[in-house]
């Protein structure tokens, strides 16, 4: 239950005390007062110091509830005398009997004891009146009706008070169970954001980085014996790939800033990616690659496509030319890629790298548009809103 909902509690249960004092003093203490006005002195004395010990004794324990001279069980044992009392006084005590009733159930230390309280305010009402005019009498048998009454009152909103607690706990316990599996999806769905994250990098960096080591190598050690210089400079290559993997599998565990993963300008940046893949793999690189300023994720979101792209001319497409065209609109800056090899099918692809591109690019707002069929080469372009940057 929140802070709001106790403090709403407190009110209503202040508001149905002070209502219930008022209709005590009016309907409870104000008729007997009424009623000994006429009678003998000591008779009318006695009523209203019995009345006043009543009224004062009850507003002690409603301001005062931890005070140590008058708890709630010695109040409703004086209470009880006070009504056997005033009973007496006036001959009967049905009425203040039957108004000062919802007290025992209010004070007292559960339904048993409310019970066993009140049906000595009872006793005690009825025998005080019996004292002047006999037992059975109309204030007797009122009494004893409106004992029984509030006893099957008492006993049945209590029923319905542990009922509504119980149905409380119920649901305070099921949203409680709800909270906490939401946060165990959350984490889990984290984690597996996570996952994903890293496995997207991992295949945009270090595995491409591996897989062009490889073919660098088989190549490098073809060419050992018939073209040693060209072997020399692939075996450069390697070197500075696996330089690029460490950096990034420094980046990817956090012992690096991501910043070092993009240097300088997004242009500047693919220029030198083609440059090493043209010096490895021996296509022609046709690149317009204007100065376009961006920020950090655009740049590393352009990268990657590039490299993705590049690798996959590199391993399916058998292309002998790569176009690369780097372009602002008024809204954002567009990516083309293309290639003149044997191309593929879309509908049909279930690549791991293309399916990361488009989330990647998701994420900044953008899209990827793959275009290719057999024989007719492929198109990739990639758009990324800029929000107006550069």
């Amino acid at each position: 239950m929140d802070q709001r909902s106790r403090e709403g509690d407190r009110y209503r249960s202040r508001a149905l005390h002070r209502g219930y004092t008022a209709a005590w003093v009016l309907l409870g203490l104000g008729p007997p007062v009424v009623a000994v006005w006429d009678q003998s002195a000591a008779t009318r004395y006695s009523s209203l110091a019995l009345l006043a010990t009543l009224g004062v004794s009850y507003g002690i324990v409603q301001v005062f509830p931890g005070n140590p001279v008058l708890r709630p069980p010695a109040y409703l044992g004086v209470l009880a005398l006070g009504l056997g009392g005033m009973s007496y006084l006036l001959g009967g005590g049905a009425a203040l009997f039957i108004a000062t009733l919802p007290q025992f159930w209010l004070l007292a230390r559960g339904p048993r004891n409310a019970v066993a309280v009140s049906g000595a305010a009872a006793a005690l009402t009825v025998a005080g009146g019996a004292l002047r005019h006999g037992l059975v009498t109309g204030n007797a048998l009122f009494t004893v009706l409106g004992y029984a009454v509030g006893v099957g009152l008492g006993l049945l909103v209590h029923r319905i008070l542990d009922e509504n607690a119980a149905r409380t706990d119920r649901l305070r316990a099921e949203l409680a169970a709800t909270q906490r599996r939401l946060t165990e999806a959350h984490q889990r769905q984290g984690a597996a954001d996570e996952r994903e994250r890293m496995a997207r990098e991992i295949h945009d960096t270090l595995a491409q980085g591996f897989a062009s080591i490889v073919v660098l190598a088989e190549a490098a050690r073809a060419g050992l014996a018939t073209a040693p210089d060209r072997a020399a400079r692939q075996l450069l290559s390697i070197e500075q790939t696996a330089r690029e993997n460490l950096a990034e599998a420094r980046v990817l565990v956090g012992s690096a800033p991501p910043s070092g993963t993009v240097a300088g300008s997004i242009a500047q940046t693919l220029r030198r990616t083609l440059d090493r893949f043209a010096e490895d793999t021996g296509l022609a690189v046709d690149a317009d690659l204007p100065d376009l300023a961006c920020d950090q994720p655009t740049r590393i979101a352009l990268l990657r496509c590039t490299q993705e792209s590049l690798a996959n001319v590199r391993k399916h497409a058998g292309a002998t030319t790569v176009g690369v065209v780097l372009a602002r609109r008024p809204d954002g800056i567009d990516l083309e890629i293309t290639d003149d090899g044997r191309g593929f099918t879309v509908a049909t692809s279930q690549g791991f790298g293309l399916e990361g591109m488009r989330k990647r690019l998701a994420e900044l707002g953008g899209e990827l548009v793959v275009t290719s069929s057999p024989g007719e080469g492929t198109r990739v372009l990639a758009t990324i809103p800029t929000n107006g940057q550069g």
